[in-house]
């Protein structure tokens, strides 16, 4: 089957899909109930539009620093089984005056309604704020967040002290935070600097199972959204578009995070390894065919080669 540039482009400026397509389409292989949403944004780089919607300048932990861009939040879920897909996204639109937190409450509150039920949430420290705190424990979640070093928590009223300075045994330090209540502390090194997590969850009568294997086991679910956006730019060249329109951008995006669940789905049936396995074959297959067709030319014009 032949494809066109005019009908890829057709294709982009007619369809209209949404978070909830996305959302029917990864909940087939998913159990919807009892595991971990994560939420974590990235930028799509642009550094050369200057015409294109929705591109703006944020921060990039990529470059560790502010570029030109599209910010793609999105929320990815792990069920219990270890199966994990995104499940919803939006893209920052300046024009519609919210914040990432704003987006962030927003898409978690559809999930729930589209029947998710998670017992966690994660998030770095960008949504670590007390609003979006509070809604995940009036959905009756828990959540593990990255705290920033300077935030203040307390045992006692009298003790306020910056989260870094506080001494954390291993199976974390229950504390309160300032506006919120009783959460669980702990520090977990990163290329020699020390990183803080919040873990909360509902149920007051089982904070001792609250260890420190749980609290490695929901970092590394909220590490899966990590790599989910690192495959999407090497992998699905979410980055690799010149359309300028809002539709354009909207369908491109979607059917590049598409592409991501249906190979999600065959590495989950054992079709394929990863989705950069089956990339590296597919360039293998190109270079034998090119070495193929090639070489006996090459040696008919050169016997020496």
């Amino acid at each position: 089957m032949t494809i066109s540039h005019d009908s890829v482009n057709r294709f982009l400026l007619r369809e209209e899909y949404t978070p909830h397509d996305l959302f029917n389409a990864a909940r087939t292989e998913l159990n919807l109930k009892g595991g971990t949403v994560s939420v974590d944004d990235s930028v799509v780089d642009k550094p050369y539009s200057h015409l294109m919607a929705f591109v703006g300048y944020f921060w990039s932990g990529k470059h560790h620093g502010v570029v030109k861009g599209i910010n793609l939040i999105t929320l990815y879920y792990t069920d219990p089984r270890g199966c994990h897909q995104p499940i919803s996204y939006r893209i920052y639109d300046k024009t519609e005056n919210k914040t990432k937190n704003d987006y962030f409450q927003e898409m978690l509150a559809e999930v729930l309604g589209w029947g998710l039920e998670p017992a966690f949430v994660t998030g770095d420290s960008w949504y670590s704020s007390l609003e979006n705190l509070k809604m995940i424990k009036n959905h009756h979640q828990g959540f593990l967040v990255a705290l920033e070093i300077n935030r203040l928590v307390y045992m006692e009223k009298c003790q306020w002290r910056q989260v870094q300075q506080w001494v954390i045994p291993e199976d974390g330090l229950l504390v309160h935070l300032p506006g919120f209540g009783t959460v669980k502390v702990f520090r977990k090194w990163l290329k020699d600097q020390p990183r803080h997590y919040a873990l909360y969850q509902p149920n007051d009568d089982e904070w001792v199972a609250v260890t420190r294997p749980v609290f490695l086991k929901l970092h590394d679910q909220h590490w899966q959204i990590e790599q989910y956006h690192r495959a999407l730019k090497q992998v699905f060249h979410i980055e690799h578009f010149q359309v300028r329109q809002p539709t354009a951008i909207r369908n491109h995006l979607f059917a590049a995070i598409c592409g991501y669940v249906q190979l999600q789905r065959l590495r989950a049936t054992d079709v394929i390894r990863n989705c950069y396995h089956l990339q590296r074959d597919l360039f293998n297959e190109v270079i034998a065919n090119f070495i193929r067709v090639f070489t006996p030319r090459l040696e008919h014009l050169n016997p020496q080669f």
